[in-house]
């Protein structure tokens, strides 16, 4: 499969072959006039941002949800009955929304601005065979460069002089450690991880000196490329945002059509229009739930707080929730799942493998070695030759005395040609590098009982079994000045596992979340981390796919390989992209993790971005959602845990605030039908909407987590918000909130109270079975007392303050007056009392039943299961 647009496979021919093509001499460059005419046609070297809405259309836009359109005319009617500070309220969470919106749009044009910004502002290039520094932009395809150790490439270059050079293009491919490269051409399908004849724009030189030929600049290179997935990406809707928008559809449906149908059997029954408006109004205020938006917003923002406590910054607020629903984790390797810093694990001298720690004299002269052919410093250099002193210092030995006591007086630096690096001391001098190189000129190895012919079979078996568990392996040698070398032993590092990321995995699996590792680096290296962090369970089981097995596969394939694949080694951004795109296909909720900007693309496009705060780019902090600051796999897992929290009280939510107003709806409805005089009048609705949604539901958001969140499978991605069950549930508690307070309406009337102390009354016990039934909402499937979360301050401090407001509304004359409300006697209260136990008793005896039968089923479908096993 093709993963980005068609370019010249300029690394797969010969450096002069591409100077010819491009028309210039590596020597002298190109002429000043041919360069302005190559500008004039190229265009400057920069990458184009695209053109979009500007951006009060962009803020415009976040208003055209049905959502805010339920919100609006909440706000409206609710304004015109007099509620000026619950409107006030609505319009806040109004524009509040529409600033979310706008801010979360705004992040691909930010990340757009971060890839520009990785271009140089200047660049060394030959013209009319004079060396000069001109601005980067003006560079054009044919310019020759010269880049030395610290220069970021400009654009995209065909390597002609080689010297030493490193780069590192860890946030283009996903590479480790900085590449080698060399002027040699490598096949046309290598991917750019594997083009060491090449250079692209944006990468880093951290070693050595090279001249190159410019063969792409702006928008045609490799940063381009992915400048524009980023920019084509699509940004795809969170499920809850999915669902809430389908579900104020569906609510604003049904109150257009039950309040028309209402106001229609008001009018024909003689009821005058004026009444029948007022009455129809409330059912409209009474069912639209102003507080859903406003305690969907706080319960995202507690969950995100909490997830800042643990590491995790969620950028965008739905992405809380998103979290949780996650069934694909696509981590990065490095930095993620390992240390990001290479340790040595084994030393092989005659045949014995040990750890470092175990050294003893046989092994001292190997790593001894490994210390004086080495340029680093402690703690400053090539990750390698930090590992190979680190090792030394792991055996007891002081590398600064090592040093001291054999100075160098002779130096062959590490070619890429030879693979080799070689230090004379004096009258010795030692050999480092690619096992086979150095093999190829020993005569002789170090054994237990002294120096014998080297045994080449068994040095390349030892060097198998070591690559094979995913470890980078070097060799280590001794001469004396005009003799063949003698093998001294071989180190073998690797880049180690997190311990805290094997946790986590396992967590992740147990919780039934595909945990699949995408990676720039190589195949046998990632099958190893794999291995080590519990991805797999062993290295030989690890099917693994690589960029260029990805791109070979047919494309009606494509999808259930990706499905069936654990581990992805040397993929390209196009492909990371492709590979998102394949899971969500198959209906999977896909959390990527990145730190490149080769992982911007596919960080965009899933349902949850998360970026490496530490060792992330601009790039791809701007397009992800969430931001790791410590980079560590583990706080992914306890930001995914967080977010089951956060859905698990979204439910909780919703599940206590809907029979709230489809009650209230459904006592104004039956009033209607009967001909009765309304229980609770529009202003009154309003007040319990209004003092209940902030002080008893939105405790909610607090609710601690609760102890099985992490042993249940993700919830499916095509599960409503409203299950059957929850619908029952509210259908349920709706009715005990209808029957409770027309019961007690009614009785006060018919005990000679005043139809306002009867209201009173009917308010009090509405509040009263709601607070109950709070209670009730902080287990959702189990029994409360059975499965009590534990104490909550903010639910005591809630009911509290709903019990001295409904005395207020009670006793405080003021009151009495703006909300038709009288005091009541002893009595009432008994009213107040016995609806909400009996609300309580009912719901937990509705769990315990439903439970029950889900226990039987489970238990059947465990018996049914096993006897087909055993047939």
């Amino acid at each position: 499969m093709k993963t980005t647009a068609h370019r010249e496979a300029f690394h797969a021919r010969p450096a002069t072959a591409v100077a010819e093509q491009l028309g210039v001499d590596p020597q002298t460059g190109l002429g000043t006039g041919e360069a302005a005419a190559r500008l004039e046609r190229f265009g400057p070297n920069k990458v184009p941002a695209p053109s979009g809405p500007g951006p009060v259309v962009r803020l415009l836009r976040q208003f055209h949800d049905p959502l805010i359109y339920v919100l609006l005319l909440a706000g409206v009617v609710t304004g015109l009955f007099g509620g000026y500070v619950d409107a006030g309220v609505i319009g806040g969470v109004v524009a509040l929304n529409a600033i979310v919106g706008f801010v979360q749009e705004s992040r691909a044009q930010r990340a757009l601005d971060a890839l520009s910004k990785m271009l140089p502002a200047d660049a060394t290039v030959l013209r009319d065979g004079v060396t000069r520094r001109i601005p980067a932009d003006r560079l054009v395809p044919g310019d020759v460069v010269e880049l030395a150790a610290g220069d970021r490439v400009p654009a995209d270059v065909r390597l002609v002089e080689v010297r030493l050079t490193e780069v590192d293009e860890s946030a283009l491919t996903g590479e480790s450690v900085p590449v080698r490269k060399s002027a040699d051409a490598v096949a046309e399908e290598a991917v750019v991880a594997d083009r060491a004849g090449c250079a692209y724009s944006g990468t880093l030189v951290t070693r050595g000196w090279a001249r190159a030929v410019v063969t792409a600049t702006g928008g045609r290179t490799e940063l381009g490329g992915i400048q524009h997935l980023v920019a084509t990406a699509e940004v795809v809707a969170t499920p809850l945002t999915r669902k809430l928008a389908r579900f104020s559809r569906q609510l604003s449906v049904a109150i257009v059509v039950v309040a028309a149908g209402a106001f229609a059997l008001g009018v024909v029954r003689g009821t005058p229009v004026p009444e029948m408006f007022t009455a129809v109004v409330a059912l409209a205020v009474g069912a639209i739930p102003e507080g859903l938006p406003a305690a969907v917003a706080i319960v995202l923002a507690i969950g995100v707080v909490r997830m800042s406590r643990r590491g995790a910054i969620v950028r965008n607020l739905p992405a809380a929730e998103t979290l949780g629903g996650t069934t694909v984790i696509c981590t990065d390797k490095t930095g993620t799942l390992t240390q990001n810093r290479m340790t040595v694990t084994t030393l092989a001298v005659a045949g014995r493998l040990v750890p470092p720690a175990e050294a003893g004299a046989l092994q001292r002269e190997c790593l001894v070695a490994g210390v004086l052919c080495n340029d680093a410093q402690p703690g400053e250099g090539d990750p390698t030759e930090i590992a190979l002193l680190e090792s030394a210092v792991e055996a007891g030995l002081d590398p600064e005395a090592i040093r001291a006591g054999a100075p160098r007086t002779h130096t062959v630096p590490f070619e890429s040609e030879t693979r080799t690096m070689t230090t004379v001391h004096g009258d010795v001098g030692y050999l480092k590098g690619a096992v086979e190189e150095v093999a190829a000129r020993c005569a002789d190895e170090v054994t237990a009982g002294g120096v014998r012919p080297l045994d080449v079979a068994a040095l390349e078996e030892l060097q198998e079994t070591l690559t094979a568990r995913g470890l980078r392996v070097l060799a280590f040698a001794r001469f004396t000045p005009g003799s063949a070398p003698t093998l001294l032993g071989l180190q073998a590092m690797h880049d180690p596992p997190r311990p805290e990321a094997i946790a986590a995995v396992a967590a992740c699996r147990d919780a039934g979340i595909d945990v699949k590792m995408i990676t720039g680096d190589h195949a046998g290296t990632a099958r190893a981390i794999a291995a080590a962090v519990g991805l797999v369970d062993t290295a030989s089981s690890a099917r693994v796919l690589t960029g260029v097995e990805l791109t070979a596969l047919p494309e009606e394939r494509f999808d259930d390989a990706v499905a069936g694949t654990q581990v992805f080694a040397r993929v390209s951004p196009g492909q990371k992209l492709q590979l998102v795109h394949a899971l969500q296909r198959g209906g999977q909720v896909v959390a990527m993790t990145g730190d490149g900007v080769n992982d911007a693309p596919a960080l965009r496009r899933a349902d949850i971005g998360v970026a490496m705060g530490s060792g992330g780019t601009d790039a791809a902090r701007q397009a992800a959602d969430m931001v790791l600051t410590d980079d560590d796999f583990a706080s992914i897992q306890a930001a995914v845990q967080e977010g089951r929290s956060v859905f698990d009280n979204l439910r909780k939510f919703i599940a206590w605030t809907l029979p709230a107003n489809i009650g209230e709806g459904m006592v104004v409805l039956v009033a209607i039908v009967l001909g009765a005089t309304l229980p609770i009048v529009p202003v009154q609705i309003l007040w319990i909407n209004m003092t209940t949604a902030v002080f008893l539901g939105l405790t909610m958001a607090f609710e601690p987590t609760e102890r099985d969140v992490m042993r249940r499978p993700p919830r499916p991605p095509g599960r409503p918000l409203f299950t059957a069950a929850l619908l029952r549930r509210v259908l349920l508690v709706s009715l005990l909130l209808v029957v409770a307070a027309f019961f007690a309406y009614r009785a006060e009337l018919a005990s000679g109270l005043s139809i306002a102390q009867a209201r009173t009354t009917a308010i009090n016990v509405f509040v009263g079975v709601q607070a109950a039934y709070l209670l009730s909402c902080r287990s959702l499937e189990r029994p409360v007392l059975l499965a009590w979360p534990g104490h909550s301050r903010m639910l005591a401090l809630g009911l509290g303050l709903t019990a001295g407001l409904q005395l207020m509304l009670t006793y405080v004359p003021v009151l009495n007056t703006w909300f038709h409300t009288a005091p009541v006697g002893v009595g009432s209260w008994l009213w107040v009392l016995a609806a909400a136990a009996a609300g309580f008793v009912v719901v937990e005896a509705d769990k315990l039943l439903w439970h029950r039968i889900a226990a039987r089923r489970s238990l059947s479908a465990a018996r049914v299961g096993g006897e087909a096993r055993a047939r």
